[in-house]
């Protein structure tokens, strides 16, 4: 009978890991901002030919973008220290129903700044922080401790492959129906699947114990320090050194999904970015399970100088891709190393808090995006406002890499030290 129950219980764990990624790949309508953004720059008319759009300015089109990703950063938090008492599942019910609602105020209240800030900046950016923060700690406590980085980038693959088939809607619902339909039928059709794909998603029992992985030696299987709530999180040092690498990161990836579109068009004159998209988008979801299991593998830290110096040489790239080809190349390593970066931090927090608080604590690590996300379209708009192109972000996005290789050599420092001392301290308890 134990043994039924067992298999049972493993099967659950699939369950939810499942039900986990269709839930982010139905509420993730980040990415598709950037077609949406480009049709609203359009003017209305034009020498009195009906265009569509809406004549925003550069900076009003990102405005809503950046509320909606502070919001995200704090519906993270919320949704994370709410599903630690209460269980993920209503936490996610009410996050993908959000995201919906948003998206179908937009619609309803077509061209007007202030609505579409409160529907999809504020309504939608918190139901999509409720929800990240509701699935990926639920999915993490179903497997083994060895495991976290694959897991997490299964979880957080969903959430970048999203932009796959919601480039492609979006594209051909914008080309049918403009604007605001667009916007109105995907709120309905998040509404329905996210809510659906929630009620699969729970907490195992105190009594379930994960299977290991077969190969047990794990570069970051090291004992990690006992469950740490979050008061105690923030008197450690390397909880600033991770949020303030989060943040570089968040800053460098931000700019570019958010102007992706704008950039293939001026770079290369690709007028159609739908394709590149969703290109980017399985870029981002293989590089969050690439990164995530080899962390497993090397540690979190060695895994970040790798992605931190792809990304670094690459920026310094863009300022000369000027075709097709190597603008592709260009957003298939941004794409890669950002979702990378997306699925070291949440393996870190876990490695060094454990998972007992985990919603909370990976909450406050992931107001880092909030603060990227204020920073990052506005510095980028300011510029290209201004001159045009976007060659002082490219500046910019190198100098961050940069400052990030420090960082990461601080931050393993104290890791290593850290862990030196739980061993000294076990050693001494065990005399």
């Amino acid at each position: 009978m134990g043994k039924v129950e067992k298999i049972e219980t493993q099967k659950n764990a699939r369950v939810v890991l499942g039900a986990s990624i269709f839930f982010n790949l139905t509420i993730q309508v980040l990415y598709v901002w950037s077609l949406l953004r480009r049709e609203m720059m359009i003017p209305e008319y034009y020498d009195g030919v009906y265009l569509g759009g809406w004549g925003w300015t550069s900076q009003q089109a990102q405005f809503p973008y950046t509320i909606t990703i502070v919001m995200f950063a704090i519906g993270a938090l919320i949704g994370g220290r709410v599903q630690d008492r209460i269980g993920p599942r209503w936490v996610a019910t009410v996050g993908g129903a959000m995201v919906g609602l948003g998206m179908i105020i937009s619609g309803l209240v077509g061209d007007s700044h202030i609505g579409i800030i409160m529907g999809y900046g504020v309504v939608t950016g918190l139901g999509i922080g409720f929800g990240y923060g509701s699935v990926l700690p639920a999915s993490l406590k179903w497997f083994h401790a060895g495991k976290k980085g694959l897991i997490g980038g299964l979880v957080l693959g969903g959430f970048g492959l999203a932009s796959v088939h919601y480039a492609f809607i979006t594209a051909g619902l914008l080309e049918r129906l403009g604007i605001e339909r667009t916007m109105l039928y995907i709120g309905i059709a998040v509404v329905v699947l996210s809510v659906i794909a929630a009620q699969f998603v729970k907490n195992p029992s105190s009594e379930f114990v994960p299977a290991p992985p077969k190969k047990e030696k794990q570069a970051t299987a090291k004992k990690p320090a006992v469950n740490v709530n979050w008061n105690e999180m923030l008197k450690t040092r390397r909880f600033y050194m991770m949020f303030i690498l989060f943040v570089f990161t968040c800053t460098m990836g931000l700019m570019f999904i958010g102007s992706m579109a704008t950039i293939a068009y001026l770079q290369a004159g690709i007028a159609d970015a739908a394709i590149l998209i969703s290109v980017v988008a399985v870029m981002n979801a293989l590089g969050r399970i690439i990164a995530g299991q080899t962390s497993d593998r090397i540690g979190r830290n060695n895994t970040l100088y790798i992605i931190i110096i792809l990304q670094m040489l690459n920026l310094i790239g863009f300022m000369f891709y000027n075709n097709v080809v190597l603008i592709t190349f260009g957003f298939i390593m941004v794409g890669l190393c950002f979702g990378g970066f997306m699925a070291l931090f949440p393996a870190l927090t876990a490695d060094q808090y454990g998972l007992k608080n985990y919603g909370v604590n990976y909450g406050i690590v992931y107001l880092a995006f909030g603060v990227g996300g204020v920073a990052a379209p506005q510095i980028e708009a300011f510029f290209f406002d201004r001159h045009g192109d976007f060659f002082i972000t490219y500046i910019i996005c190198a100098a961050i890499t940069a400052c990030m290789i420090g960082l990461n050599f601080l931050l393993k420092r104290d890791i290593d030290k850290a862990q030196k001392q739980s061993e000294t301290t076990e050693s001494e308890a065990s005399v």
